[in-house]
């Protein structure tokens, strides 16, 4: 389930797919699956670099699952893709994340926390650096 479509053999595939429609009576398993599989295809277009009109048949296909499937949570998955499609287009069209900057992020929260109370701010600057950089910077007294 965890494993990409591709990088299953034809038997596998056919074994899993037969299993979930012989023990899984409302086939919502199988059903979420296709749709994880049709987001990974959309998603894909970023490697592949397709044009536009690929990107926007293969977000068709994923919503159009999405919503005949009568999943809650798949239209929930469908609703925050649309609601966060501008920033993943952009990233798909140009391959550009913030992904550094949040990570960076990340390391100023942790540092903050594990630092809480204190006090010298040239210290807590230091150490934000340290963490982030992890090179050190003489400041002169």
């Amino acid at each position: 389930m965890l494993r990409a479509r591709e990088r299953l053999s034809q038997q596998t595939l056919a074994h899993m797919w037969n299993a979930l429609i012989d023990h899984e009576p409302t086939g919502q398993i199988l059903t979420a699956w296709i749709a994880k599989e049709e987001l990974r295809t959309l998603l894909a277009c970023a490697r592949e670099q397709q044009p536009r009109s690929v990107i926007s048949h293969r977000l068709f296909r994923f919503h159009s699952w999405c919503a005949n499937s009568d999943i809650p949570e798949l239209a929930t998955l469908a609703e925050t893709i649309d609601a966060w499609w501008p920033e993943t287009l952009a990233f798909i069209t140009t391959q550009i994340t913030n992904a550094r900057t949040e990570g960076t992020n990340r390391l100023i929260k942790d540092v903050a926390r594990v630092a809480f109370g204190f006090r010298n701010l040239t210290n807590q600057r230091r150490r934000v650096r340290l963490a982030c950089t992890h090179q050190t910077i003489n400041f002169v007294a």
